[in-house]
């Protein structure tokens, strides 16, 4: 019998209430340690990289992501993944993001993300329609994102209460099932009081708020949406509001935070110590923080 496609396992997941974790590649020598611990437990994961991580970090480039992947990828259990590819970035700068999906997919990345949160909603449904018609065309399906999820830039940032409280930058449910409905994009990356990790040098170190969910308004999305939703900046939140959102749509939880600084704390120490704390922070996601042992065969059955 051949393996779901990436499509189909995400889909599986959200009609079953489960999730499909998605880790951050910031530097190389993470992956293998996180494809190993996916493995170790039996669960399922997609190795994704984002823009930023290429340009701010050291994970070099698209291709050396795939190549490294290569040399561990176990289609059971991974998928490879292009994380946030913004049409405009969090300096404001104008990406040429088709050029860059179309790299990726040429590389043979599994699913692709496009952002075009910085924009009108009119625009934001252009750019992903244009994503879509790219990517399809080779059968690879489309993550988007609709709402302000906010963290990845520089400057003050508004208080977490304050947010909560008005849901500012929130994804608006009628506005979801236009973008999904014209944009004809397969996954939609929503914003329900969940934040990026910060990139900035002077905040990355730090350890990120207790983000709690507004699962009302998310459920409200879900049923307008009609597609898998997925949740950026996963890592932080408490459990209990995770379980709820996987039981009312989201079907795919970015973490990066949660790996990224256990890497960075012992990379000073050498390069086996980090790659191990790499091992160690993916198992106790997959073990304690979300559930996911065994994840690939509940995925396929």
């Amino acid at each position: 019998m051949p393996l779901p496609t990436t499509r189909e396992l995400v889909r599986n997941a959200w009609k079953k209430g489960l999730v499909v974790p998605a880790y951050n590649i910031p530097y190389l020598p993470m992956l293998e340690p996180v494809v190993r611990a996916i493995r170790d437990t039996g669960s399922f994961g997609l190795i994704q990289v984002a823009r930023l991580e290429i340009f701010k970090f050291d994970a070099g480039s698209y291709r050396a992501v795939r190549d490294e992947y290569e040399k561990y990828k176990d289609s059971r259990h991974t998928r490879l993944h292009l994380d946030y590819l913004p049409v405009i970035d969090e300096d404001g700068v104008r990406v040429d993001y088709l050029r860059e999906i179309g790299e990726c997919l040429d590389l043979g990345y599994e699913s692709v993300m496009v952002d075009g949160s910085r924009l009108s909603l009119h625009d934001n449904i252009d750019a992903t329609r244009q994503v879509v018609q790219l990517a399809h065309g080779r059968d690879v399906p489309v993550e988007g994102e609709l709402g302000a999820v906010i963290g990845h830039e520089a400057g003050p940032m508004m208080p977490y209460e304050e947010l909560f409280a008005t849901g500012k930058g929130f994804t608006d449910p009628a506005e979801a099932e236009r973008f999904v409905r014209e944009s004809g994009v397969d996954w939609l990356s929503v914003a329900i009081g969940n934040f990026h990790g910060a990139v900035a040098p002077d905040r990355k170190d730090a350890k990120k708020i207790a983000a709690r969910l507004n699962i009302r308004h998310l459920a409200a999305i879900n049923a307008a949406a009609g597609v898998p939703l997925v949740l950026h900046g996963g890592s932080g939140i408490t459990k209990e509001y995770l379980q709820e959102a996987f039981r009312n749509g989201i079907a795919k939880i970015n973490i990066a935070t949660n790996i990224r600084q256990p890497y960075e704390q012992a990379v000073g120490e050498s390069p086996e110590k980090a790659v191990e704390a790499t091992y160690r922070a993916t198992r106790e996601v997959i073990e304690h923080d979300l559930d996911l042992v065994g994840l690939a065969a509940k995925l396929e059955a």
